[in-house]
């Protein structure tokens, strides 16, 4: 993939519907597609779950135990949700994934599994909320108290064709024992019925297990037939990508990746293991995956992408990435794999699709483990495909600093909602470098006392925060 940056110096008007165009602008080429990067948030801490919602918002959980509802064309956000979690997002346990319910409009419910500390042991719930129009409120315990641990703790969820609940559960870095034990909810996937109970059909109709096996499940998906995908975390070898089958052993820990030594095999073959479709050795930290199949970015059609963080690291270019994993005609084998983005050196922990736009949006967790500041929410466009459908209105709340870069003055213009509230100037690393109280809809923004480098900013009103970032230079 070919990169070409480029800095527009004409601010985005604020009726305009492509988000933050004064901002320095990247394109990168995909055959014979161009895809515009822009800065959706930023400044938000570990993004965990990105998903685009039935009201045409993006969705988005923070390990730190927030939920976020964003305005995909200004990047404008509310906090619906705000919950103690295990780790406060310090290490791996946290609110992690997410769904909403396949009828919200009747039934506006959210699914949302965390963790939490009860003395010095971590537990995992599967909850439900029900969405009021502004906060998240009712939470209901469906499956309580999973066994976690700091490492290993899953989770994704994705509904089904059928309308039930899949969840991923990690082995909770015990060693693999809880995985290959059908009694324990560990190192599983899970299949619920909407309201919590145990599906009838399920292999053991006493028990929520669908398959088993799996070591660190981080990214579960659907094709268009039906097909359930899953990315899964090898320990150093054999990152996995997987089709989901009922009742199936997945190996671990007995087998990593493909069933190719002669212990494998003997394994494989007493105990009906599926193996992956691809794998990935060292491990490189297979995330978050989405189906794409839209005509914006046709290089990419019937394809799984899948965000990549590089290893424990993180810091590996050519392994911190986009993954496009193309399909064959039927989806069950994977042809051939293309990596992009991997020069923004930034974690990359789960994807999501503009049904509308083709747009992608990735959620990055920084460039080292376990996340480092400024978190963003990054959105690759095609700006040339028209789309024949629109989304549903959103907030029009927005703001732009013009020009970018600049070397001593700006010009924020920012939408009525924002004046008289508080402009913050906030360094990469987190630092308040400053603040002002916007008295007016455009105003003149004083950075000549700042270091050259990169900042970022955020305003707040009553409807949401706005983010965007700009450039210093001397």
């Amino acid at each position: 993939m070919k990169r070409i940056l480029g800095f527009s110096f004409v601010a985005c008007l604020l009726s305009c519907t492509a988000p933050l165009t004064n901002q320095a602008q990247t394109t990168w080429t995909v055959g014979n597609t161009t895809l515009t990067e822009t800065d959706l948030v930023t400044g938000i801490s570990l993004p965990w779950e990105i998903l685009w919602g039935p009201d045409d918002y993006i969705w988005a959980t923070l390990r730190t135990g927030k939920v976020l509802r964003i305005d995909p064309e200004t990047g404008n956000y509310t906090t619906i949700l705000d919950i103690s979690v295990a780790g406060s997002g310090s290490s791996e346990p946290g609110l992690l994934g997410m769904a909403l319910h396949p009828d919200f409009t009747n039934s506006p419910q959210v699914f949302l599994v965390y963790c939490f500390q009860t003395g010095n042991n971590i537990k995992e719930r599967l909850v439900r909320y029900d969405w009021d129009g502004t906060n998240l409120v009712n939470e209901t315990a469906l499956i309580d108290n999973i066994p976690g641990n700091w490492i290993h703790d899953g989770s994704r969820l994705v509904i089904s064709p059928d309308n039930k609940i899949m969840m991923t559960t990690g082995d909770t870095g015990t060693g693999g024992a809880l995985s290959q034990d059908i009694e324990s909810l560990n190192g599983k996937v899970l299949r619920i019925n909407l309201d919590g109970t145990i599906p009838i059909d399920n292999p053991d109709p006493a028990s929520y297990v669908w398959s088993f096996g799996h070591r660190n499940s981080q990214g579960l998906c659907y094709g268009p037939t039906g097909i359930l995908y899953e990315s899964e975390h090898g320990q150093s070898n054999s990152d996995e990508f997987n089709i989901i089958e009922v009742n199936r052993n997945y190996g671990w820990p007995s087998v990593e990746g493909a069933c190719n030594t002669a212990s494998e095999q003997t394994f494989c073959t007493d105990n009906n293991v599926k193996e992956p479709l691809k794998e990935w050795s060292p491990c490189v930290a297979v995330n978050g995956i989405s189906y794409y199949d839209h005509p914006a970015i046709p290089e990419w059609s019937n394809s799984i992408i899948m965000g990549v963080m590089g290893g424990l690291s993180g810091t590996t270019s050519s392994n911190d990435r986009v993954s496009v994993l193309h399909l064959s005609a039927d989806g069950l084998s994977v042809t051939s794999e293309d990596k992009y983005f991997t020069t923004l050196n930034q974690r990359f922990r789960d994807v999501c699709i503009n049904p509308y736009t083709g747009a992608i949006y990735v959620a990055l967790n920084g460039g080292s483990y376990p996340g480092t500041t400024p978190n963003k929410i990054k959105e690759f466009r095609n700006l040339a495909y028209n789309s024949v459908k629109e989304p549903a209105a959103t907030v029009g709340q927005n703001m732009s600093l013009y020009p970018n870069p600049a070397s001593s003055q700006m010009t924020l213009e920012v939408s009525p909602s924002l004046v008289g509230s508080t402009f913050q100037i906030y360094g990469y690393d987190g630092k308040l470098m400053k603040e002002m109280l916007i008295k007016n809809a455009k105003d003149s923004v004083d950075i000549s006392d700042l270091k050259a480098g990169n900042y970022w900013t955020m305003a707040t009103s009553k409807l949401g925060t706005v983010t965007s970032n700009f450039v210093k230079v001397d």
